[in-house]
């Protein structure tokens, strides 16, 4: 990343400064007061569903149902966070081998907290960056993506119409050729304390090698390549609706799409017909139209990435059972089968609406294909066993994995994120609580002690 002073280094720096400035004012604010606030957030987002949603359509192309979704969610979110406002505030009493000291574990709000977010599930990860750190008593700078500015301006204009004070809340936007300088800005400023990252590997990857040479404190959740497991036994009709859901919400822009089914060769025949079968009946079209469910890619990038990858699965002898095809900047829901290592797709995320099918011979051999790849962020498994189905569950390299239901699963109250190269640390629950907060030791002695010198 660049260095020197630039218009957009500049303003990073100012809404750093900001945030700064009003740090001991926000995190001296009563909890009931920033519960208050954010409550009131939580209810100005849902009052402007519909203009939010359509912004969404507009700047990343995302259906209209997406777009309500994101809001219901996100507005779900800052509500489960402003109930968490006063957390930091319960302390641990520690027995003291020390006579007449006291001692507590306590938790005090950070400091600055920078908030990455990505264009995919704009409101969502955009409210996912500032809820908890806001409702803990940091303050919060918001990095916008390139590609939906508005969409994260409408987040901080909720939370500044709330109430939320001048600078405890800053949107930074920028130019595309000026986000390397934008992020390194932001990440070395000394206030900064915290930095959370969602996006590709990639770009996490320098985010965290920046963050470790200042000492700053990471979270990061990155890319994903989720696999679907289907044993021998599973309800194949669920299984199917599970992995259609999966694969082609939102187009499979989504971190915990469903990228690969690890099927039971006993059942993939079956299995393989049904997903097609439900792939082949979503509607493609324009996303304003309230019954589309396949609308187009974010840009014409990503719509030649995925047709590289089935060009190439197709050159090396993957069979489309149904899609394949471009119109548009839409890509029809694609189930290939007979995938193989050998191709792209097995390995590489397509951020797109393929899914690729693995038959495999056993259950030793389903864990080991789900487990064949760099990324761990989600899984799911299906079995009539629910015994054997958590044994799966146990040995797969995910930071989630949910049985008899989606690969694709979001609460505000879960503790959300990945291994390997899919990131680290977790969103969500309790885990937010230690990801936006110090851990501090702090100690009374009530009566005089006695020093060895």
């Amino acid at each position: 990343m660049g260095n020197g002073v630039t218009a957009a280094r500049g303003g990073a720096r100012a809404a750093v400064e900001a945030a700064e400035g009003a740090f001991p004012v926000w995190s001296a604010t009563p909890p009931a007061q920033r519960r208050r606030l954010l409550e009131r957030a939580r209810e100005l987002l849902m009052e402007r569903q519909a203009a939010i949603a359509a912004l969404v359509t507009e700047e990343t192309g995302g259906t209209l149902g997406w777009g309500m979704f994101n809001v219901q969610l996100a507005a779900d979110m800052l509500g489960y966070h402003a109930g968490q406002a006063d957390a930091p505030a319960e302390e641990q009493e520690i027995p003291s081998h020390i006579p007449g000291k006291r001692a507590k574990a306590v938790r005090q709000p950070v400091g600055v907290v920078v908030g990455i977010a990505p264009w995919n599930a704009p409101v969502v990860l955009g409210v996912r960056a500032v809820a908890a750190p806001l409702a803990y008593g940091n303050t919060v700078v918001l990095k916008a993506s390139e590609q939906c500015p508005r969409t994260h301006a409408a987040i901080v204009d909720a939370l500044q119409d709330a109430g939320v004070p001048a600078g405890a809340i800053n949107l930074v936007t920028n130019n595309p050729e000026d986000a390397a300088d934008v992020v390194d800005e932001l990440i070395v400023h000394p206030a900064v304390r915290r930095i959370s990252f969602t996006g590709s590997t990639r770009v996490g990857r320098i985010i965290a090698e920046t963050a470790a040479r200042h000492l700053k404190r990471v979270l990061l959740e990155l890319g994903g390549k989720a696999p679907l497991i289907v044993l021998a036994d599973a309800d194949l009709e669920r299984a199917a609706a599970a992995a259609n859901f999966g694969a082609f919400m939102h187009q499979g822009q989504i971190c915990m799409s469903t990228e690969r089914i690890v099927v039971d060769r006993s059942a993939a025949e079956e299995f393989t017909h049904m997903l097609g079968e439900r792939a082949r009946s979503l509607k493609m079209g324009d996303p304003h139209e309230q019954d589309t469910q396949i609308g187009p890619l974010v840009n014409e990038d990503a719509l030649k990435r995925v047709t590289e990858l089935v060009e190439d699965a197709v050159s090396k002898g993957a069979k489309v059972v149904t899609g394949g095809k471009a119109d548009g900047l839409c890509f029809e829901p694609t189930v290939l089968t007979d995938v193989t290592p050998e191709m792209r797709i097995y390995w590489e995320e397509s951020f797109g609406p393929v899914v690729a099918i693995v038959p495999v011979d056993g259950v030793d051999e389903a864990v080991r294909v789900a487990n064949d790849t760099e990324y761990g962020l989600s899984s799911a498994v299906f079995s009539r066993d629910v015994d054997t189905a958590m044994a799966v569950a146990r040995r797969l390299q995910t930071g989630m994995c949910h049985i008899n239901d989606a690969t694709v699963n979001d609460e505000p109250q879960m503790p959300f994120g990945g291994v390997k190269h899919s990131g680290w640390g977790r969103f969500g629950g309790r885990a937010a609580l230690e990801e936006f907060t110090e851990l501090r030791w702090i100690t009374v002695q009530d009566s005089p002690r006695q020093y060895p010198i």
